[in-house]
């Protein structure tokens, strides 16, 4: 009699009643994050206007979060594991809406770093919980794999609605506006999760190590700073002395994870093949991305002229693509194999790249949101995927660390493509020569070269206007070409390290 009602009483307790409500309350996180990462770039030039950063802070303003958040990631998904998933994601909401305030109020450069940090250390906790929550609350790998799909969607909804809405907060109101959308998000989901969430952590999880959250909190932020500064001003002392001190770091943080009983992260999770090739496909996408992704926004406002409502309204096919391709890949996946679509899609993405590196000042929209298209379907196809073998490799327990891992790397990736390939597009553009009289901060940025053109005559500032523009669309042209040869080696190497790996296909 027992072993004949086993499998029924196992089905019961793994669709967990009101899983996909919980779901809802999940992707309202997301949409928090995805945001929050697309308003920045619309207003980046009215940030540029009126706090006047120069060409190195302005980066700093783009990848502080990032920086931040790659080196809270692993320790906080495993805090998630230890104290409670639900508890780490309603705390962080909460603190993601509160620091977003500090950012719409910041009144100088310095300050904007701060808020962006400060919200790095709160959004470090989202991310990893709402990932570890779905494991968790779907067992049947193809719900799970459905989850995941409306997870990206909802990403990449986000990344559409927040262009769209952003650009009529611009439009309206100051720049500080854009930030405020997170507060109702954070006022909705709160509230909502507190009733609809199931609370999950790791049965037996072990202390959380502060010596491992403070080596990988050094490790990662050094290596990154040491990156970024080395791409900006050259291998000097300095940086080479932090990416030193950075490795160290790294390597006494794996050591340390290695000895202990019960490790913050377990390094044993990397021999799974198809769990490694899919967070290195993350992270070299991403990165590949990243340099098109932080310049879009300018291109499309401060080359071509578009208010920034229109700008968001113009970035919209990237995020249809996405989300249609979010919905359908884990299907995909299964029909014809995990490695053919991962590999499709990076491919997909990196002949689109290819595509722009024919970008000029008047290159017509055809183009340009074919483009865009292509590149959301591409990333919707891998990125799903990849987080569906990511999850699928690891015990329900260590969710909320594999997660972590999963999001360090497109972090990472984003971190490392915005100080590499934005410092060569910085780079490229500061070499303009412009007319007599050019100001020295119109070499730091294009919207500084836009706001001192408002103070001279017409004719010279229409020539430096020209002579910058240019500039800047040959920088965006050049991170375009390294991004898309980046691409398509990362989809020749996932096609190889994904070789025989398969979505499950049921409990």
């Amino acid at each position: 009699m027992t072993s004949t009602l086993q499998p029924a009483l196992t089905a019961e307790v793994e669709k967990r009643p009101g899983r996909w409500l919980a779901l809802c309350v999940l992707v309202l996180a997301v949409l928090l994050v995805a945001v929050d990462a697309t308003v920045l770039g619309l207003a980046t030039p009215y940030i540029s206007e009126d706090l006047k950063p120069s060409g190195t802070q302005l980066l700093w303003i783009g990848d502080v979060y990032s920086f931040v958040i790659a080196g809270l990631l692993v320790s906080m998904g495993s805090l998630g594991d230890r104290i409670g998933r639900k508890k780490l994601l309603l705390m962080g909401a909460t603190a993601f809406g509160a620091i977003s305030v500090l950012n719409a109020y910041a009144t100088t450069p310095e300050m904007m770093i701060l808020a962006r940090a400060l919200l790095g250390v709160a959004g470090a906790t989202l991310m990893p919980a709402t990932l570890a929550l779905i494991r968790n609350l779907f067992h049947d790998p193809r719900e799970r794999s459905l989850a995941i799909g409306i997870w990206g969607a909802t990403a990449s909804a986000g990344t559409a609605v927040g262009p769209v809405v952003g650009g009529f907060l611009l439009e309206h109101f100051w720049w500080g506006s854009v930030f405020l959308i997170n507060v109702p998000v954070m006022l909705i989901l709160v509230p909502v999760g507190i009733k609809l969430l199931p609370e999950s952590r790791n049965p037996n999880p072990g202390p959380w190590d502060l010596a491992s959250v403070v080596l990988s909190l050094v490790g990662m932020i050094g290596i990154v700073y040491a990156v970024k500064e080395a791409a900006t001003h050259g291998f000097t002392w300095e940086p080479m002395a932090v990416g030193v001190l950075g490795a160290g770091a790294l390597y006494g943080f794996v050591r340390r994870q290695l000895a202990m009983p019960v490790p913050l992260l377990d390094m044993r999770l990397f021999r799974n093949r198809g769990f490694s090739a899919a967070v290195l496909a993350d992270l070299l996408t991403v990165f590949g991305l990243s340099g098109l992704v932080f310049f879009l926004s300018q291109y499309l406002q401060l080359v071509q002229g578009r208010p920034p409502f229109q700008a968001g309204l113009a970035e919209l096919p990237a995020a249809i693509g996405a989300v249609g391709a979010g919905l359908i890949a884990g299907s995909a996946a299964r029909r014809y194999s995990v490695r053919a679509v991962v590999s499709g899609g990076l491919a997909a993405v990196g002949l689109a790249l290819g595509v722009l590196t024919l970008l000029n000042q008047s290159t017509g929209y055809a183009v340009l949101g074919s483009a865009l298209l292509i590149v959301g379907v591409g990333a919707g196809f891998s990125f799903t995927v990849t987080a569906d073998v990511i999850l699928s490799s690891v015990p329900k327990e260590q969710a909320g660390a594999a997660s972590a891992v999963s999001e360090t790397a497109y972090e990472l990736g984003a971190a490392l493509g915005i100080a590499l390939l934005g410092s060569i597009v910085t780079g490229v553009y500061a070499g303009f020569t412009g007319p007599a009289g050019t100001p020295a901060g119109a070499h730091d940025s294009l919207g500084g070269a836009v706001e001192a053109a408002a103070t001279l005559p017409t004719h010279t500032a229409e020539t430096l206007l020209t002579a910058a523009r240019t500039s800047f669309v040959d920088g965006l042209a050049l991170a375009s070409g390294i991004g898309a040869a980046v691409l398509l080696a990362t989809a020749a190497a996932a096609w190889f390290l994904l070789k025989g790996q398969n979505l499950e296909t049921g409990v």
